[in-house]
């Protein structure tokens, strides 16, 4: 059986969005719900918490330092910690951290809004090419109400599905030739052809999830080219080959693990973000986060081009 260790004891009502900054060389996470954007420095343990205005589906790190961000409103940056970049509304920075360190950021301001009443920010991902793509959903779950957009550098924004319920993980195989996605309600992971446009097309299942198994929320991809799920009400995160077969198994004691990524120096701890929402008797580590050392290998993930 794999054995787990708890990196981060924590409460996360839905935490989400692993991502390892290769830059600074620590993780970075969300809970979606409770506004706050959080990294974790694995050598020397330091936390910082920062909290957003606004519900914050993703952050990942910037070529030049600092965050994008997936919110309620759209996508937003934060300017590296000390600059002068100009200040919005819908970001701010917060404090606590398990060292006594606090979040920090520099200027925040839109990239770009798209106000739509009931629906919010979800999962997204940075494309081979430097381009996020930011997925959504509503609220209520109500089917085909959310999206997945590819946000350009300079805030060109382009819908590229329109027919969504909760969008969630996204990745591409090693040679960027294909491009992976879940639509968590589908109970599907689904796999396109990436053009030269970088565009996907050809959309196909590469494998239809059984209804005792769970739901497919957030993925990564390794050096193998193979997609590894966290499965929200599964209690667990599963490995598939390239050909859509299942050759691993990672049972946890949470019912609802929600995403993973592949971090550390080089790249072979698997770490994974939990839930505590909707649960009446969460385990003790629901809102954790855990880490499976020496898990694999995975892919070095590129930072947003903005």
């Amino acid at each position: 059986m794999t054995s787990f260790d708890v990196a981060i004891r924590a409460d996360a009502a839905l935490g989400e969005g692993p991502t390892w900054d290769a830059r600074e060389q620590r993780l970075i996470w969300v809970d979606i719900l409770g506004s706050r954007v959080h990294t974790y420095d694995p050598v020397s343990g330091r936390r910082t918490v920062m909290v957003t205005e606004q519900h914050v589906g993703a952050a990942k790190p910037r070529v030049g330092g600092g965050l994008v961000v997936n919110l309620r409103d759209g996508v937003g940056l934060y300017d590296p910690a000390g600059s002068s970049g100009s200040s919005g509304s819908s970001g701010s920075s917060g404090s606590s951290g398990s060292s006594g360190s606090s979040g920090s950021s520099g200027g925040f301001r839109w990239l770009h809004r798209e106000l739509v009443p009931g629906r919010r920010g979800n999962d997204a991902a940075v494309a081979p090419d430097g381009a996020l793509w930011a997925g959504s959903m509503r609220y209520d779950e109500d089917r085909g109400g959310g999206a997945l957009s590819r946000i350009a550098a300079d805030g060109t924004a382009h819908t590229v599905l329109d027919d969504v319920t909760v969008s969630n993980g996204t990745g591409w195989s090693p040679d960027g030739r294909l491009m992976y996605y879940i639509d968590t309600p589908t109970r599907r992971i689904d796999v396109f052809d990436v053009g030269e446009d970088q565009l996907p097309r050809n959309r196909r299942a590469l494998v239809t999830i059984a209804a005792d198994e769970g739901y497919p929320d957030g993925l990564t991809v390794d050096a193998d080219g193979c997609v590894w799920v966290a499965f929200w009400d599964g209690g667990a995160v599963r490995r598939y080959t390239p050909d859509g077969r299942l050759d691993r198994v990672i049972a946890l004691p949470v019912r609802r693990p929600t995403a993973c990524a592949f971090g550390g120096a080089d790249l072979t701890d698997l770490y994974i973000t939990t839930a505590r929402t909707g649960l009446v008797a969460p385990h003790p580590l629901s809102g954790s986060v855990l880490v499976v050392p020496g898990a694999g290998k995975g892919l070095a993930q590129p930072a947003f081009a903005g």
